[in-house]
């Protein structure tokens, strides 16, 4: 009973130990900061006044930004109207910023808006602004 009870009293203090230890690893890590645009009331016309093919206005919703970083890491989530092409855009646009993107994937949301979290990496040794 006596070794039961030993072993017992070792392994808590083991776990005590294995606590503090995990505790300040947290303490050390870099907190991630989220930074979110949305500007869901505002629109941007085209330069013609509407589709030719569906009849309706071609004034579009601005997309809903969200952009988290955690250490030197990016993960951008960007939710917008349908439009053909939109994808190519935001694409273009993530490597005009001079990023590679390592991972994206789209799916609609409703009738009407496509999400697109994407994974971008830096292409050259610089160190990441969150201002831009």
């Amino acid at each position: 009973m006596d070794k039961v009870l030993s072993d017992a009293i070792k392994y808590l203090e083991y776990l005590q130990q294995r606590v503090k230890m995990l505790e300040e690893q947290a303490a050390n890590q870099t907190q991630e900061s989220v930074a979110a645009v949305e500007k869901p009331q505002t629109t941007v016309a085209d330069k013609e006044p509407a589709d030719r093919n569906s009849g309706r206005s071609s004034e579009q919703r601005l997309p809903e930004i969200e952009a988290r970083f955690c250490n030197n890491n990016i993960r951008l989530k960007i939710q917008c109207e349908k439009v053909k092409g939109v994808v190519v855009k935001i694409l273009d646009e993530v490597e005009k910023l001079n990023l590679g993107v390592v991972s994206a994937s789209v799916a609609p949301f409703g009738s009407s808006a496509s999400t697109f979290p994407l994974l971008p990496r830096l292409l050259r040794s610089e160190t990441l602004n969150s201002e831009k």
